[in-house]
């Protein structure tokens, strides 16, 4: 993906106040994404079923209504026409074995959701540099550190 190509980015988050966090931090770091937001997984299920275009990411909060993280990364991973797409989890939920069982779920990497605005900035930043260069084989929690 070129950099300068617009980068398509999925969000399933039920928690509005993240939502507008997460989106201001995408653009102020990337001018060239666009994010559609999802409220729950039922939501986001049906549009990835329903749609051509694939996004070039998704993030997954795992406590959702209706339908969890962890239920749409498992109906994502399911569907081949999905297997190329990078999914990051986004949450707040800090457990190691958690974190193992979603990788071997499909998850390509896990975002401990951050204290402060600048931390979020760097660790989108990171992810959306992976994507863009192609580099986001193998799994691996977001690292917050400068």
């Amino acid at each position: 993906m070129e950099e300068n190509e617009e980068l398509l980015i999925y969000m399933a988050e039920d928690d509005e106040d993240d939502q507008k966090i997460f989106t201001d931090a995408i653009s102020a770091i990337d001018k060239n994404s666009n994010v559609t937001l999802f409220n729950n997984g039922d939501e986001l299920i049906t549009i990835l079923k329903s749609t051509n275009k694939l996004p070039n990411i998704i993030f997954l909060d795992l406590l959702m209504p209706k339908k969890n993280g962890e239920e749409c990364l498992i109906e994502i991973r399911d569907n081949a026409k999905f297997k190329n797409v990078p999914i990051v989890v986004y949450s707040n939920v800090y457990d190691i074995e958690k974190i193992s069982s979603l990788f071997e779920m499909g998850a390509n990497r896990y975002l401990h959701k951050p204290y402060s605005f600048d931390i979020l900035m760097k660790a989108l930043d990171r992810t959306i540099n992976s994507i863009r260069s192609n580099s986001l084989g193998g799994t691996a929690i977001i690292n917050y550190a400068d």
